[in-house]
């Protein structure tokens, strides 16, 4: 989930919706503070605000709340300064951070079962933010809905979306989906009320159960 600071805290971050209290669970918090801290040559400070910065010295807990305001402000600065403002790397990030979440959630993949597996995620994103930032709207068989309302500025809901949908391609191949596609059916960056995901796989092939 990808707003840069400009002179004070940037445009990006004035015009996102900072009125509601939102935050992210040190799970994910911390995925962006070490991305942050492993590029020392690049000067922080100029996309993010002090009680930002703090946070990459300190231990990010597990299981402590942070604000989402410093975790869009970080994913807009990793965008710019990692990423290159490219989208398909920061697809590719999200595809990369399924690895970490297993790590921490050994139960979140259904082996064999991508529909479960959505459904597991479901379950467990209640955790990971205190607002919803992430509904699955719809699930069956080989196909799914996603609806995204991080509640950020355009251009970092544009890039967290993008890392959003990148998460799911490669959470569905890990719990064995093949032709997996994903894509944005609405885009609330473009003018749409809201960001929507379709997701579409072919479920696993159930091995024939010997004779007796």
């Amino acid at each position: 989930m990808l707003p840069g600071v400009g002179h004070a805290c940037g445009d990006d971050t004035l015009t996102s919706r900072q009125h509601v209290e939102r935050r992210v669970k040190g799970t994910l918090f911390v995925d962006y503070v070490r991305m942050l801290r492993s590029r020392r040559d690049v000067d922080w400070s100029k996309h993010l605000l002090p009680s930002d910065l703090s946070f990459l010295v300190q231990r990010i807990e597990p299981d402590t709340w942070y604000p989402m305001e410093s975790f869009e402000r970080m994913g807009l600065a990793i965008l710019v300064e990692v990423a290159s403002n490219d989208l398909e790397v920061v697809r590719a990030f999200g595809r990369m951070s399924i690895d970490w979440l297993v790590s921490q959630h050994g139960n979140l993949i259904a082996q064999s079962d991508p529909r479960d597996s959505l459904m597991r995620f479901q379950v467990l994103r209640r955790s990971f933010f205190d607002y919803s930032a992430l509904e699955l709207t719809s699930v069956s068989d080989g196909e799914a809905t996603l609806t995204i309302a991080y509640g950020m500025s355009p251009r970092a809901e544009e890039a967290a979306s993008w890392q959003t949908l990148g998460f799911f391609e490669r959470l569905l191949e890990v719990a064995g989906g093949s032709k997996v596609r994903a894509w944005f059916s609405a885009r609330s960056w473009k003018g749409d009320l809201l960001t929507e995901v379709q997701l579409r796989w072919s479920d696993p092939i159930s091995e024939p159960k010997p004779r007796p």
